[in-house]
């Protein structure tokens, strides 16, 4: 028989009331453990068995055996339990995902979703019981407000390690019926493009296909001086965001209004090492690319021409300032 101790602690001190008595508890002796305090009922037959605050982790815990079989963590929660949901971020609802064909009741504070498949997107060894990563993202980011809040889903995920798009892609032929089904593949296609960020996706979009500038190798990684690297892991090298390696030009996209001194620090030596190689690099931030794109990609052409390009740039819309140069012009 498993000590009631033993359940408890692989589930953030929750239990069931049929998991304590299958652990040798009486319906007594739980109802003593209630009345006293040292115990706290969260829903109807489930239990913190710890007195003082019920931590997030608990209440998802919680949730989930409330719901009962099959039940899942999904969408929002699903996302906490990875980290694609920073601590500070988390609360509200917690969300869960049963097999359509059950019925539960309504619970305070709990968000019920159904699905026939909701078995096989199971996790196949997180805990609690929660959805895959890659049917979390397109949970998200089917019902994200934007494309670019979509893209951030997709993008963090990703950037984490924690999926691809070609695997997010292949869940996403498995759900036919998803909303925002088509737009969704497109957005997968770009992250596929090695797009890491919903700015790195941004500049893909509204700089560098929308004014005709070279397609860019995205995440290539160079060697760097002093065997450095931007990414724990990533050994003696850098990975440049956006490169036009055959014309030693690089962009860097800065999402971060500020930075700490020592990354101020790397960024000064990568830049310094990159010139001291003849090659030219470009920083943009947040508002550059979202705000003023045109001009973005007026001065990428223009030192991409300066070292060689001698392709034409296009117009984005009627209101895009950018045109082909002087000498192309017809």
């Amino acid at each position: 028989m498993v000590h009631i101790d033993e359940i408890s602690g692989l589930q953030r001190g929750v239990v069931t009331r049929n998991q304590a008595l299958r652990a040798g508890l009486s319906a007594d002796r739980i109802r003593n453990l209630v009345d006293s305090g040292r115990w706290q009922r969260l829903y109807t037959g489930v239990y913190a068995t710890f007195t003082g605050e019920v931590q997030r982790p608990a209440r998802r815990w919680a949730a989930v055996l409330s719901a009962g079989r099959g039940a899942l963590l999904s969408h929002r929660s699903a996302a906490e339990e990875v980290g694609l949901i920073g601590r500070e971020e988390a609360a509200g609802a917690i969300h869960v995902l049963i097999p359509a064909e059950r019925r539960v009741r309504r619970c305070p504070g709990i968000v019920v979703h159904r699905a026939t498949r909701a078995g096989e997107w199971r996790h196949p060894v997180r805990s609690p019981p929660q959805t895959r990563v890659e049917q979390t993202v397109l949970d998200l980011a089917s019902a994200a407000g934007s494309e670019d809040e979509a893209m951030k889903w997709i993008a963090a995920a990703c950037g984490r390690r924690l999926t691809t798009p070609r695997r997010i892609a292949g869940a996403l032929r498995e759900r036919p019926r998803l909303l925002r089904r088509a737009g969704l593949g497109v957005l997968l296609a770009e992250a596929g493009s090695g797009c890491e960020s919903v700015l790195e996706w941004r500049y893909l979009r509204a700089v560098e296909r929308a004014h005709g500038l070279p397609t860019a190798v995205r995440q290539s990684r160079r060697p760097r001086p002093g065997g450095e690297s931007r990414r724990p892991g990533g050994g003696g090298g850098w990975y440049d965001d956006v490169s036009y390696s055959d014309y030693g030009v690089h962009v860097e996209l800065d999402g971060q209004a500020a930075h700490p001194a020592e990354q101020r620090w790397r960024d000064y030596r990568r830049d310094n090492a990159v010139a001291s190689a003849g090659e030219v690099v470009l920083r943009y931030g947040v508002a550059d690319v979202s705000e003023r794109p045109c001009s973005v990609a007026e001065q990428v052409a223009a030192v991409l021409r300066g070292r060689g390009w001698t392709g034409l740039t296009r117009r984005c819309g009627t209101d895009c300032f950018i045109a082909a140069p002087a000498h192309d012009a017809a």
